[in-house]
């Protein structure tokens, strides 16, 4: 595993993907977080790392925590974790979803808590699903839970984006290449 650096980041760092063990991405959520533990466990973890090798960022990414998402084909990004270095959540987000289609999943999901921007899911190419209002917490009758600190947050749900969405990148290059192609006729001519 690429050794991990107890200090921020600092800016304009060339990163690359790496494997991470579950055992070594949850002491890095663990140690960056701001809000939550690691999740009890993965499908898969993957890092950024440095051009030096230090880890900079995680994703873990499980099977969905709401199980009507549980389908078998979908996965989740249930945490990911920086310390602070730019792009690395991007970079994260669009190799979870490559990682989650090549072993033959179909829909890759994520939330952010409210007043978290998004910038990083957006310059991924995920787009924004629904809105959750708060919930007053998690425990019920039918199913005694203690509070992780989290009751009480909106938040909003987002979806990776599908080879048939107009955002897509593979549709993004085809655009490209029938809004071009007149013009190179044009110039053929």
């Amino acid at each position: 595993m690429p050794q991990t650096n107890p200090r921020a980041a600092p800016k304009g760092l060339r990163l690359h993907l790496v494997p991470v063990r579950q055992k070594d991405a949850k002491e890095f959520v663990a140690a960056w977080h701001r809000h939550h533990k690691p999740p009890p466990g993965a499908v898969f973890c993957v890092g950024a790392a440095d051009d030096a090798g230090v880890l900079r960022a995680v994703a873990m990414v499980g099977r969905p925590v709401a199980r009507l998402l549980d389908n078998g084909q979908t996965l989740e990004v249930t945490r990911t974790a920086t310390d602070g270095t730019e792009n690395a959540n991007s970079l994260l987000y669009g190799a979870a979803w490559r990682a989650a289609k090549a072993l033959g999943y179909t829909r890759l999901v994520t939330y952010t808590q409210a007043g978290e921007s998004g910038a990083s899911l957006r310059g991924a190419g995920w787009r924004v699903l629904a809105q959750r209002a708060p919930r007053r917490g998690w425990n019920c009758p039918s199913r005694p839970r203690e509070s992780h600190g989290t009751d009480q947050i909106g938040r909003t749900l987002w979806e990776a984006p599908h080879p048939t969405s107009p955002t897509s990148p593979e549709n993004a290059q085809q655009r490209n290449r029938s809004h071009f192609l007149p013009l190179l006729r044009a110039v053929r001519e």
